[in-house]
């Protein structure tokens, strides 16, 4: 029997003013009026590509971020990463080796791209926009790949 992987992506943009305040807002489940993809099956090994359309904001705007995070059912909300509106990228230290975010400007669109997907990887992801901050200290909780 071959083992299959589930994921879904919720589209939720919110503006939020420091990492503490998105975590919570996630945590309460405040997406009821998220846009819900349909699911992404794969098998392990394989890749997956998850894509944000970002409304109200440009993916150029120097006042924001965009994020991924994901839930593991019954499991704590995990950061994989976010880019910012020069570029950079900035990652969770376990998941950097595996995941990439890129952005298209002109569709005004994020990307999420996991390579060699397990069954631990299986969870619920959400976009979310962070306000920008030049805080040395977020700077330094996140890899910067870019």
């Amino acid at each position: 029997m071959t083992q299959t992987l589930v994921y879904f992506l919720i589209l939720y943009i919110v503006q939020v003013k420091s990492l503490e305040t998105l975590l919570f807002l996630m945590f309460l489940k405040e997406v009821s009026s998220a846009h819900q993809t349909d699911s992404v099956v794969l098998s392990p090994g394989q890749v997956l590509t998850l894509s944000c359309k970002l409304s109200g904001y440009s993916v150029t705007d120097s006042s924001y971020c965009t994020g991924f995070i994901r839930q593991p059912a019954g499991k704590a909300l995990e950061w994989v990463g976010e880019i910012c509106s020069s570029g950079d990228t900035y990652y969770s230290d376990k998941l950097k080796s595996r995941f990439q975010i890129g952005r298209d400007i002109s569709s005004n669109t994020v990307t999420l791209r996991g390579q060699n997907m397990q069954t631990e990887d299986t969870a619920v992801y959400y976009c979310a926009r962070e306000r920008a901050h030049s805080d040395t200290k977020h700077k330094q909780f996140w890899s910067k790949t870019s």
